[in-house]
């Protein structure tokens, strides 16, 4: 393989994949499951959530688990920070890299945290100025880019308008998100289109949800857009507690093989991640959420 991937790959199970699994996961497994991404190749996992248990249990034990990570070497483990309190705590525990979340649909905002968009962007200034003071990187998620679960169909427009701040702000990247998984490629590129008027497209990530079987048709549109760093997670974990029916992300080794069959470089070892699907979805006792499990690899 290349040593420089062509495409780069956000690994999201740890934290959006678990984070609404309903039996609590022990640190040592996420830890475990973590390590095993890493050696699979990936270079950007993300980590845990510094949001408060009562709303995430899962991630309660995201001090621990952030503190037992390397702080040097070749891969990243960003972690969600919703507020600066959640900051300063990740601060604490050695965090280099954090993400922020919006949404692009004011039903979807009031739902998921009970704010406004403006509202939770005012939130985040305090963030991104201590994150600037300490040299920390900060990811900007925004939720909801091609439909809302409480709303409807979102405006290409609206995307564009939050993307434009977060990146405005300070947000190195802004990953574009169809959080209940409706995207269809003609209307991903439309939405593509109207935010990279505000953002570079080389700052932007797609984060596509499987729920009709088009997360892969929305990355290979994006990456004709020229996207080239996409969200995913092993055997497909996560989903959406606000939006019923959505499945989860689209799984990491269905994006490798996709792309290891373009010719295109991850730097990700199918077999490896395999193995690490298998692991964890046994498990979790839950099938594999994924195209690839039934396919050899090539």
């Amino acid at each position: 393989m290349s040593s420089i991937p062509e495409v780069r790959l956000v690994e999201v199970g740890p934290r959006d994949g678990l984070q609404n699994e309903k039996q609590i996961v022990s640190k040592p497994v996420k830890l475990e499951l973590i390590q095993r991404l890493a050696q699979a190749g990936l270079r950007s996992i993300e980590a845990t959530s510094f949001v408060s248990p009562k709303w995430v249990p899962q991630m309660a034990d995201h001090a621990e688990v952030l503190r037992s990570l390397p702080t040097e070497g070749r891969v990243s483990y960003p972690v969600l920070t919703p507020n600066l309190k959640g900051f300063e705590a990740a601060m604490a525990c050695g965090a280099r890299e954090v993400a922020v979340f919006a949404a692009a649909s004011e039903a979807f905002s009031q739902r998921n945290i009970n704010c406004s968009i403006a509202e939770s962007l005012a939130r985040f200034e305090p963030v991104m100025e201590a994150a600037a003071s300490e040299g920390i990187k900060v990811r900007g998620y925004v939720s909801c880019v091609a439909g809302c679960p409480y709303e409807g169909a979102v405006a290409p427009q609206s995307v564009a308008a939050v993307a434009g701040t977060l990146h405005r702000m300070g947000c190195h990247e802004i990953s574009l998100g169809d959080t209940i998984g409706i995207g269809l490629p003609g209307g991903i590129v439309r939405m593509l289109d109207a935010v990279a008027r505000r953002v570079p497209v080389t700052a932007l990530a797609g984060h596509y949800h499987d729920t009709r079987g088009l997360a892969l048709r929305n990355i290979l549109a994006s990456y004709h857009f020229g996207l080239r760093t996409f969200d995913s997670a092993v055997s497909g974990l996560g989903g959406c507690p606000y939006a019923a029916g959505a499945s989860g992300n689209v799984a990491t080794e269905d994006v490798v093989r996709m792309f290891n069959e373009m010719g295109i470089t991850t730097g990700v070892d199918l077999e490896t991640l395999i193995a690490c699907s298998e692991w964890i979805s046994k498990l979790l006792g839950r099938t594999r959420g994924s195209m690839t499990a039934s396919v050899p690899v090539a």
